[in-house]
């Protein structure tokens, strides 16, 4: 299916008995509405994180050459960034000036931020939905000296958004993805399999190869994470992170009401 087509192939409503989402069992809250769907259709859903994330040690780090503290600007895209860049901060026992300024990309990141840091001390600037809506923040402080820590193989997205607006960033590696062992996954057929990135559908590749999506439905978060299943061969069928279908829950609940209830 292209990146225009229908989220949804009607050809692919058939009755599903189980489910697999690509990441670790949610927390209790997040988990309620997965539970929900299993008693309203009788499904069964199982978590497998196909990715973990791993942080760089304080000796690895520092091959970086690259400061947090010389900054006067940082970037968060995820609470994963803000748990790393505090963690490598201590380590390297550098403190962080209080007029330095920070930029989430959505405001969920900046709420996390507010278990390192006193907002009142500080300017933080935050996105609704993307780093995208950070434009009008950034080029009203376009002479700040801006830090973004990422994973590897660095944030492309943002390093380009940046480039457009004419502003220079630095990125620096902080964690890093890695697969995990999917082995055990080797004699499970699901009905369907829910995918939030593009390095989850590379990790179930780089370890089944040979894999075929069949009568396998695909369900994925987000514009990444479609263009990696089509760009692997497979068809999108279920689309989240959609007005209609913001969350992964939601989109599965769509899908279920009528391939397990008959309704549209």
């Amino acid at each position: 299916m292209s990146a225009t087509a229908a989220p949804v192939q009607e050809e692919t409503y058939k009755r599903v008995q189980n489910i697999l989402i690509s990441q670790p069992n949610p927390n209790p809250n997040q988990r309620a509405a997965y539970d929900e769907l299993e008693k309203r259709f009788g499904v069964r859903i199982d978590f497998v994180p196909f990715v973990s994330v791993e942080g760089l040690t304080e000796k690895e780090y520092r091959k970086n050459r690259v400061y947090p503290n010389d900054y006067t600007a940082i970037i968060f895209t995820s609470r994963t960034a803000i748990d790393h860049f505090f963690r490598i901060c201590g380590e390297l026992r550098i403190k962080i000036s209080e007029e330095t300024k920070y930029f989430c990309s959505t405001e969920a990141v900046a709420n996390y931020l507010q278990k390192f840091i006193m907002f009142r001390k500080r300017k933080v600037f935050n996105g609704t939905k993307s780093i995208q809506d950070l434009k009008p923040y950034i080029l009203r402080n376009k002479d700040e000296r801006f830090f973004l820590p990422c994973s590897d193989p660095g944030n492309p997205e943002v390093t380009r958004f940046f480039a457009d607006l004419k502003v220079s960033v630095q990125e620096a590696v902080m964690y890093r993805t890695v697969n995990t062992d999917l082995s055990d996954l080797k004699a499970i057929k699901y009905d369907i399999i829910a995918f939030f990135s593009a390095l989850e559908i590379k990790s179930m590749f780089e370890q089944f190869p040979d894999f075929k999506q069949e009568d396998r439905r695909i369900c994925v978060f987000g514009k990444a994470a479609q263009k990696a299943v089509t760009d692997s061969g497979m068809t999108v069928n279920i689309q989240a992170g959609t007005p209609e279908a913001p969350s992964i829950a939601v989109a599965l609940e769509n899908y279920l009401k009528v391939s397990n209830n008959g309704i549209a």
